[in-house]
């Protein structure tokens, strides 16, 4: 299943809304193989089983900010007649509950890989920014003296410099005056 669904595939249809990492219903069904209409009846016939913290339907302004990335269609103009639906991490794994196809229980267990990768890549790219701050408040004094003096080496000196070559009046006197 992970050569048909690659984590960088999930990975890239993983976004930040209401500061939750979510996935879109539609792309939630492309991975599962069923309807976006299938999936989102499924998830309403269960409603107990999603709070708002776990599913929840984008608004307007939230949809004009994704167009640009997902190609989300406006509501009545030849595409969706509503705005999609958000399912956080958690939702993702509700689903799981819902959806009991064998194809649903494999992207899922795929899904769930790529929301965990997502978060250790986060808390790494934290850590070594933490690092490097912390490098730089501790030598600070020490690189001081590189940056002075790589600038002195990038500074020109006001020295008047040699010309290189001939001009023509030195030209002619060398070879002689041709007419």
């Amino acid at each position: 299943m992970t050569e048909l669904v690659p984590i960088e595939l999930i990975a890239s249809k993983i976004y930040l809304i209401r500061n939750m990492k979510v996935m879109l219903d539609r792309d939630l069904a492309e991975l599962y193989g069923v309807e976006t209409g299938a999936l989102n009846r499924a998830a309403k016939r269960n409603a107990e089983r999603f709070p708002e913290d776990f599913m929840f339907q984008i608004t307007g302004e939230e949809a004009e900010l994704l167009r640009c990335q997902t190609g989300i269609s406006k509501p009545g103009r030849g595409g969706r007649r509503y705005l999609p639906y958000a399912f956080s991490e958690h939702g993702v794994l509700m689903l799981s509950s819902v959806l009991k196809s064998e194809r649903a229980i494999q992207v899922n267990i795929v899904i769930m890989r790529a929301f965990v990768k997502l978060r250790e890549m986060l808390s790494t790219h934290k850590d070594l920014k933490g690092k490097i701050e912390s490098m730089e408040k501790k030598y600070d004094e020490q690189f001081q003296i590189v940056f002075e003096a790589i600038k002195q080496l990038l500074t020109e000196e006001d020295k008047p410099k040699k010309k290189i070559g001939f001009t023509v009046k030195e030209k002619q006197k060398i070879y002689g005056k041709r007419n």
